[in-house]
């Protein structure tokens, strides 16, 4: 061996280098795992005798000219490579054309002085293009059998790093012609596909493109190349050339595990790099542009194998590959969701874009976070909720991986408020809004409005994709959004419609004289008794689906869910209690095990024949195991409230609407088609059907109702006198989109009101409407307009926000609380008192649930003595004395003038207090005689309101006290469980049951959740499927992935060099 090279010693028969890993990786890089091969240091010199000893020199850098490797060119034992090589370039039989190299020489000369492009290693040797490759390659079988040590497959090329190996397959294509070159292309490719991100990307084109765009640039070139314009490049010195560059590039701090993955996205995404350029779309694969692994996914997943032709033609619109908006309508189970989620693997994978999703509720929310977690861990993005209080505003800003935020209305209005204030509103390239119908409904509608309406006017890369089951007025939101439609009446299972009248059932048929076609006759045999418990037939109705398919039935109140639940299960047959007997008896421990020993006495009755009830008085944890239980077929019929039919996917064969009406109101349209729409889903059942129990007195109303049009969306920002329009100006001003009334009119004219002047007030227009809430927002202090406004520029920029609107805006406070709230927190900061929680608690209490509050005095004043003394001075301090609340009690004549609101939120306080004390819903429900759904509201709302005044406060420097205070605050009302379980309910779809389960068996933090195995959950934890086993690992692992990156993020943002140092 010769002395100083680096010793190499391998195995026979060992892989080549990856072609992640650089020619200099020896030095420094990480090994592939699964290498045997081993690296000494250069072996120290002998010293002879009388021979001092000198320090060693090393040299630090190697000028351009320098030759890095001298005479030392061993890398494989006592045999010269580079020697051998030469051998064999020697021994093989060239033929040059003298004209051709001379103009290739004279090419290299003139690109050399030009200094323009980068060294490509194929136009270095196009020299020795006229010999074939024949020629070649039976001068290297010759030297094969001379030496046996090169006869091996993994012979002593094969011990070269991944960039010479490339260089030789570069100098192979070009002796084999263009042809070979272009065959070879994709594998190339692939080789090198880990490299993408840090190698020449010239190495996987043709060689005909190296011609074009790559020529070596003056400082690359060697002196010995350049002044001896005859001589030909030896494949040796060529080698020497790649591999010196290859030292001097840096090398990556890329871990391995981190190449493998480039390496496999590589293969899918190489031969679309050519057109990268061409369009911000790149197609990375053959499923819509996606990598096969996506349909893999959804087979897995979903069971999709195949989509629905609509599916197809909604995806291929024109409209779509133009970045347009677009709004789509289908029947409910129709497939919508599915179109949308690929769209936005789209906009995350090919794209490279944030994608926002806006979903009506906070169940649906955590349902879609925890099917998509899944995707985004395989698929390399991120999956944040944005419900209630969680949620960081302004979102993280991720550098290495795409977010998908999934959020409800109002979280985010809040999250596109801060995109636009920090000036990242174009990082978002899509928005999806499932059930679009909500734009007309009520002060929600409104922001959702208001939402669209700033991310249309702030945004002109994002695009909007809307869908809904129940749309009208389509062209309306057309205009407003600026998108194209599309629709269509498929439905993969056939719905049927029936109204019953008495006995009588009838179809709905649209081309019958009065609407309807009778049907037939009810066939029951009821008695007397029966017949008074059960007029409209109920048990009739379900008894022919159940217990064999499932059956849902709407009622108008959740009290008469509960009365109907326990009317059909006094008359079912006793052989229904026996069908899956076990898995019910299960039930039934699961959720008294909930409720901590309690169980809802209606529920224990009902559950043993299949049936339970579903309404906003069960509690989280009651409500999810329900849901579970009636999806995996235990419970066969829910009766249920309206709320049902826009929340969680809970399909039925059989729909019964027990009455017209929602609460005391009749049924709308949009309302029925959502019910409706329940029955039949896709892959669950072969057929659906409803039928709407109707009393005489209601024909003609059911009448109109089933065959008028669905009711139409409309603006909503005049609603409760101007509640919604006040608000978006305010933030308008606050964001600084708008800064005078000129700018405010003309963002108003791209919102949906200006599209539907009809709903403005009798002889004013929108502009007269702008210019009296700016009015109102000036009188109430939340906005003023500049003084010493001296130049022209002022003069049209003068409005500005207040420190109080400011606060307002941010906190998404309601403008008709926010003063009451200022004062509030002002009144508190005069003697806030910190022994306990309950002034906090009082201080977030949400105002607008006092309205439905109605105090028992007794309880009240009960609870009010149970109250340390400390807590009693919260109530005189807030305004309710002790002398009140004992006159109330006592049914005395009270003189004294008292708030009512103040009085109501107090008695709120009081049960959040009992609540966060106790973290048991049903203790604190029955002490202060509520449903436990009303408590679980309540803990829900106080916990966003927290959230948003904690937002306020961050405003006003007046009320920093508050901030460390109520970010621990919001934590507790979010959770309200010991702290232990916190880390378990932070995962999606962890309720507090669950999280009691994980805990209890090892899994005490999201790092042991987030590596779990799932078929190990599912034999440890009781009554726990195989999907939520995965949902629960995949969405841990997704939130740890989540905390992870924003911890290395703000690492790097803290070790960036400054570009600004004096």
């Amino acid at each position: 061996m010769e002395s100083g090279g680096v010793a190499v010693k391998r195995a026979r028969g060992r892989r080549p280098w990856p072609s992640g890993t650089t020619g200099g990786a020896a030095s420094g890089g990480k090994r592939s795992r699964g290498r045997t091969c081993s690296r000494s240091p250069p072996p120290r010199k002998k010293l002879g005798s009388g021979e001092a000893l000198e320090e060693q020199e090393y040299p630090e850098y190697n000028g351009s000219e320098d030759d890095m490797f001298g005479d030392y060119d061993s890398f494989c034992g006592s045999s010269s490579l580079l020697a051998e090589l030469e051998v064999i370039e020697q021994s093989c039989d060239f033929v040059l054309d003298s004209k051709s190299l001379e103009s290739r020489t004279a090419v290299q000369l003139q690109s050399a002085k030009s200094a323009e492009q980068t060294f490509s290693f194929a136009e270095s040797i196009t020299c020795l293009k006229s010999r074939t490759e024949h020629d070649f390659s039976s001068s290297v079988k010759e030297k094969q059998a001379s030496n046996p040590q090169l006869q091996d497959d993994d012979d002593v090329l094969g011990c070269l790093p991944s960039s010479q190996l490339l260089f030789l397959k570069q100098s192979n294509e070009c002796f084999a012609g263009p042809s070979t070159t272009a065959d070879t292309e994709p594998r190339d490719c692939h080789v090198n596909g880990s490299l993408d991100k840090t190698s020449n990307h010239s190495y996987c084109h043709k060689t005909e493109c190296n011609k074009k765009d790559s020529t070596p640039s003056t400082s690359e070139l060697s002196t010995s190349a350049l002044a001896d314009p005859t001589r030909r490049k030896s494949l040796k010195d060529l080698l020497k050339s790649a591999m010196t560059g290859n030292a001097r590039a840096p090398t990556p701090l890329v871990s391995k595990s981190k190449e493998l993955k480039a390496a496999v996205v590589a293969e899918e995404t190489g031969p679309a790099e050519e057109t990268a350029g061409a369009s911000s779309f790149i197609d990375i694969g053959p499923f819509y542009g996606l990598p096969s692994k996506v349909k893999e996914l959804l087979v897995k997943c979903r069971g999709i194998e195949n989509l629905y032709d609509w599916q197809h033609d909604c995806l291929t619109l024109e409209s779509l590959k133009l970045r347009k908006n677009l709004i789509y309508s289908l029947p409910t189970s129709g497939g919508k969701t599915l179109v949308a989620e690929i769209l936005i693997l789209q906009e995350l994978l090919c794209r490279q874009m944030d994608v926002l999703m806006i979903l009506p509720y906070v169940a649906i929310v955590q349902e879609k976070v925890g099917n998509l977690s899944g995707f985004g861990m395989e698929l390399g993005f991120l999956v944040e909720e944005y419900a209630g209080s969680k949620g960081k505003i302004p979102p993280v800003k991720r550098r290495l991986k795409k977010s998908l935020y999934i959020s409800t209305i109002e979280k985010g209005h809040s999250l596109v408020n801060s995109l636009i204030e920090t000036g990242r509103i174009s990082d978002l390239g899509l928005v999806v809004v499932d059930e679009l119908h909500m734009i007309g409904e009520g002060s929600r509608g409104a922001i959702l409005e208001t939402t669209l309406a700033k991310i249309i006017y702030a945004s002109q890369t994002t695009q909007i994709i809307g869908m809904s089951a129940t749309l009208s007025n389509v062209g309306d939101l057309q205009q407003f959004l600026k998108a194209e439609y599309y629709t269509s009446n498929f439905r993969p299972v056939e719905l049927k419609e029936y109204i019953k009248v008495q006995d009588s059932i009838y179809e709905v048929d649209r081309s019958a004289e009065d609407g309807f076609t009778f049907s037939r006759l009810l066939e029951y045999k009821y008695s007397s008794n029966l017949q008074k418990r059960d007029p409209d037939h109920l048990i009739a109705l379900a008894t022919e689906v159940i217990p064999k398919y499932s059956c849902l039935i709407f009622c108008p109140t959740k009290k008469i869910c509960e009365n109907v639940a326990e009317t059909l299960c006094k008359y079912l047959k006793r052989e229904y209690k026996t069908l899956r007997e076990r898995e019910k008896q299960d039930l039934i421990e699961d959720l008294t095990n909930i409720c901590n020993g309690r169980l809802c006495p209606i529920l224990k009755r009902t559950i043993p024949f299949g049936v339970a009830y579903h309404h906003s008085g069960l509690t989280n944890d009651e409500r999810k195991q329900i849901e579970e239980a009636y999806s995996s077929g235990i419970l066969c019929l829910l009766t249920c409230t309206s709320t049902l039919a826009a929340g969680v996917n809970l399909p039925a064969r059989r729909v019964i609407l027990r009455a017209p009406y929602v609460a005391t109101e009749f049924m709308k349209k949009n309302q029925y088609k959502q019910m409706v729409g329940r029955a039949g889903r896709a892959g669950i059942d072969t057929a659906g059907e409803s039928i709407l129990i109707v009393q005489a007195k209601d024909k003609q109303l059911v009448q109109n109702l089933v065959h008028s049009p669905l009711e139409g969306c409309y603006s909503n920002l005049l609603l409760e006198c101007n509640r919604g329009i006040r608000s978006l100006i305010l933030s308008l001003v606050g964001l600084k989109i708008a800064t005078s009334p000129e700018e405010v009119y003309q963002f108003m004219g791209s919102t949906l009101l200006s599209v539907q002047p009809q709903l403005l007030p009798k002889e004013k227009s929108l502009q007269d409407v702008t210019v009296e809430v700016l009015q109102w927002l000036k009188q109430h202090g939340l906005l003023k307009e500049r003084v010493r406004c001296e130049s022209k520029h002022c003069l049209q920029h003068n409005l500005e926000i207040t420190p109080l609107g400011q606060a307002t805006y941010k906190g998404s406070v309601d403008l008709a609380y926010c003063d009451t709230l200022y004062a509030d927190l002002k009144k508190g900061l005069e003697g806030l008192i910190l022994e306990s929680c309950l002034h906090l608690l009082y201080l977030t209490t949400p105002y607008d649930m006092v309205s439905q509050c109605h105090p028992d005095w007794m309880i009240y004043f009960k609870q009010y003595n149970q109250l340390t003394p400390v807590e009693q001075q919260v109530a005189a301090i807030v305004g309710v004395p002790e002398s009140f609340i004992a006159k109330k009690a006592s049914g005395q004549a009270v003189r004294k003038d008292v708030d009512n609101g103040t009085v109501g939120r107090l008695y709120l306080s009081f049960i959040l207090h009992a609540l966060l004390k106790e973290t048991n819903l049903w203790n604190v429900a029955e002490k202060f005689n509520i449903s436990r759904g009303f408590v679980q509201t309540l803990l829900n709302s106080a916990a966003a309101f927290s959230s948003s005044v904690l937002h306020f406060c961050e405003e006003l420097d007046e009320f920093w006290v508050y901030k460390a205070l109520l970010t621990e605050l919001s934590k507790k009302l979010t959770y309200c469980v010991k702290a232990e379980l916190i880390p378990l309910m932070e995962v999606a779809g962890v309720l507090e049951a669950r999280a009691k389960q994980l805990y209890n068996a090892g899994y005490k933090t999201l790092a042991h959740l987030a590596n779990a195995n799932p078929e190990v959950l599912v034999k440890t934890i009781e009554h726990l499927s195989r999907r939520q086993a995965r949902q629960i690992v995949s969405s841990a692992k997704m939130l740890l992935a989540e905390k992870a990156e924003a911890l290395q993020e703000e690492a790097e943002e803290l070790l960036r060099i400054p570009t600004d140092i004096p």
